[in-house]
């Protein structure tokens, strides 16, 4: 269990001087913010702040930056969010130093300060102990609402909480919720349907979810290694083949468990993986010599489909193929709308299948929508973020 916002009343709120990572990491097109979604996302928690009189000092990471750099600045989403509030909001063009103090002294109760990119000092990515001192030292109470890096071991998210009481924001506590709520007390039938490209970096969120699932439906590049496993010819598909063995490891642990796999039984095909390639539907599990997989095939999205239509639960994380090319959507796509017809729950976690939806415009159709990409998986595997480490209650 952790420590919530939600479990502050406005007169412990009233005029403390609150540090609250966000995860602005908001993408630009031509300079000006493309999604704002992720600042959407936090409202509810500054509001909340607001509304007490709190004195409100946002902090957050743009980009992967070498050190200070105009094009990651963070003024442009200070403006955004002062839009979005429909208030005035103060942006200071340092994190830490003599700019920060000023402008926090300078604070009423309800005034809302954006600080400048986390990640123009090297401190914050090595959790560095002086610049967690710097981050702190004018804040009385450390607000966590940040899900998209909670599983980073950063000065602002798994340092902070150190030397300051911290809570969990509106948000990371939704996205707990949600997310452990799914595993530890489903409705059943269960659902996972988990895609992406390697089976290294999802072997993890297969393993700990065998047992606990009714159904796991695997699609995307990494299905190509479980059926280059199975002993089925995939072409020029991509391959890990330092990983048939785990590969074939889980698929024998999935006949004792009471999980039941769904692999792609056909595929949408091309010659090359390129944006003007021609789809080429193979109806079988095996692809033949000089093609590679892109989506999966009508049949094997016919499969996943009526698992969602009699599934309470679903989880998804991970598109089953490269939605990003028109002629190789169908997958993903015929999945997401078969979500959002469904009455069950469904949760979308990890950024690529969280863009789909929104591609499909289908984001305000399902249950919930995790801001969170390594951080879901770390979660789903069930491993301690790092970041919500610092909030949990200790029992004695």
């Amino acid at each position: 269990m952790i420590r919530s916002l939600s479990q502050l009343s406005s007169t412990e709120l009233h005029q403390r001087r609150v540090l609250v990572r966000v995860d602005f990491n908001v993408p630009f097109h031509q300079g000006s913010i493309s999604d704002d979604s992720r600042i959407k996302a936090t409202l509810p928690t500054l509001r909340k702040l607001i509304a007490a009189q709190a004195k409100v000092i946002v902090i957050s990471h743009l980009g992967q930056p070498m050190g200070p750099d105009p094009t990651y600045s963070l003024e442009p989403v200070a403006n955004r969010l002062s839009i979005l509030l429909n208030q005035g909001v103060s942006f200071v063009p340092d994190c830490i130093g003599p700019q920060v103090s000023q402008a926090i002294q300078q604070m009423r109760g309800g005034d809302v300060v954006v600080l400048e990119n986390l990640r123009f000092y090297p401190g914050e990515s090595s959790n560095d102990g002086g610049f967690i001192k710097e981050l702190g030292k004018h804040a009385d109470l450390f607000v966590q609402d940040a899900f998209g890096v909670a599983h980073r071991h950063h000065a602002s998210t798994a340092g902070v909480p150190t030397i300051l009481p911290s809570y969990a924001g509106l948000l990371v506590e939704k996205e707990i919720e949600f997310l452990d709520h799914a595993i530890r007390q489903p409705k059943r039938p269960f659902l996972a349907i988990i895609g992406g490209s390697k089976v290294s970096s999802k072997i993890g969120v297969l393993q700990h979810l065998l047992g606990q699932v009714d159904i796991m439906a695997i699609g995307g590049a990494m299905a190509y290694t479980f059926l280059a496993a199975q002993g089925y010819s995939v072409g020029q598909s991509r391959v890990e083949t330092t990983h048939l063995d785990i590969a074939t490891s889980f698929l024998n642990d999935a006949k004792s468990a009471s999980t039941n796999i769904i692999l792609p039984i056909d595929h949408g095909c091309a010659t090359s993986f390129s944006e003007d390639a021609h789809r080429l539907e193979i109806d079988t599990p095996s692809i033949p010599d000089g093609m590679l997989g892109m989506d999966i095939g009508p049949q094997t999205l016919h499969l996943i489909q009526q698992a969602i239509q009699s599934a309470q639960t679903i989880l998804w994380n991970g598109p089953v193929g490269v939605f990003e090319m028109d002629s190789f959507q169908s997958g993903t796509m015929g999945i997401a709308h078969a979500m959002a017809q469904s009455d069950a729950v469904t949760i979308v976690g990890g950024g690529d299948s969280s863009a789909a939806i929104v591609k499909a415009g289908l984001a305000e159709s399902m249950t919930h929508l995790s801001t969170g990409g390594g951080a879901s998986l770390s979660f789903l595997e069930g491993k301690q973020l790092p970041g919500l480490a610092g909030l949990e209650l200790v029992h004695g």
